[in-house]
This record gives C-alpha cells, structure tokens and sequence, in this order.
C-alpha cells in the first residue's frame, strides 16, 4: 500500500538539494526542475519497495541523474540554439564573485556529462568513488579517471587568469 503522506514529506524534504543538483549538472534552473520532476517521478513508482528496503534519498538522487543523463543522449531536432542579444544593456554592476561563479559554471557546462555527473557527485555530493561508480553504473577507475580528466580541465581553464576567469587557450578534453 503505497503511503502518499510520507512520499509528499520524502518529496518536500530533497527538492531543494535535488534541484541544486541537477542544476549542477545541467546549468538552467527550469531544466533541472524538470529533471528533478522526472526523478520524483520515478520515486514514485517504486515507492512502496524503497520505503521497505530503505534508501529513498539514494535513489531519488539516481533517478535525477539518470533523468540528465537521458537528456543528453536524446537529440532534439526541434530546438535550435540563438545567439545571446547583447545589444541589451544591463545597469546592474556584477560582482566579482558573481563573474567567477559564472565563468566557474561556463567551465562545467564544457565538460562532457559523465565528466560533469562524476565531478558534481564527487565533490558537490560528497560521495565516494565506490558510490558514485555504483550510482552511474561504471567502474571505480572509470570514475576516477572521469573526475581526473574533468579537473584537468578545469583548472587549465582557470590556471593562469588572476581573474578567475576562463583563459582563451584552455585545453578542453
């Protein structure tokens, strides 16, 4: 019997962190809604054994990346990328720490999914190698050599700038 109080409690309680996630991996906040939606989603439907068996937290988090990961790998005939208008001014005075965080997820959105997935459960997830092998379906070299290559990346694309930000000649894999 599938108890729908304690599945809303379960679900109120790791939106946030689940949406924080995703949009880690996925860079739009709308987006990472939807993915959030879709892995709650799955929750749902296996409710009644995860609540048995334990592990909801676990899962919920597995079905949010699976729920990426499937994005990535479907292609979209129908939505075609636009150039940003930059004839659009803006009065607002950015701070530095906002341009960092920015060039920061620029840098992250470069990377290729299972890089990006294998870095934001390893460091924004705090999860073991061993548990982020298990929750992409890989092996533990995999993810190390996954997370190895992806701060490669990352901090040839930040090495030399004072800034902070991005480099023009940065090695991307």
């Amino acid at each position: 019997m599938r108890d729908e109080a304690a599945f809303v409690e379960f679900a109120a309680s790791v939106r946030d962190r689940l949406r924080r996630t995703a949009y880690l991996l996925c860079g739009d906040w709308d987006q990472a809604s939807d993915f959030v939606q879709e892995g709650l989603v799955r929750v749902y439907v296996r409710w009644p054994r995860l609540v048995r068996r334990g592990g909801e937290a676990a899962y919920a988090r597995k079905a949010v990346v699976s729920a990426y990961l499937d994005h990535v790998r479907r292609r979209s005939s129908t939505e075609t990328p636009t150039e940003a208008d930059l004839t659009l001014a803006s009065d607002e005075d950015v701070a530095h720490a906002v341009v960092t965080r920015e060039a920061l997820m620029a840098a992250l959105a470069g990377l290729p999914p299972r890089q990006r997935a294998c870095v934001v459960l390893r460091y924004f997830e705090d999860l073991t190698v061993a548990d982020t092998a298990a929750l992409l379906g890989c092996t533990e070299g995999t993810v190390k050599s996954q997370t190895s290559r992806a701060l490669f990346s990352l901090r040839s694309t930040f090495e030399d700038s004072p800034s902070g930000e991005p480099t023009e000649g940065a090695v991307s894999w």
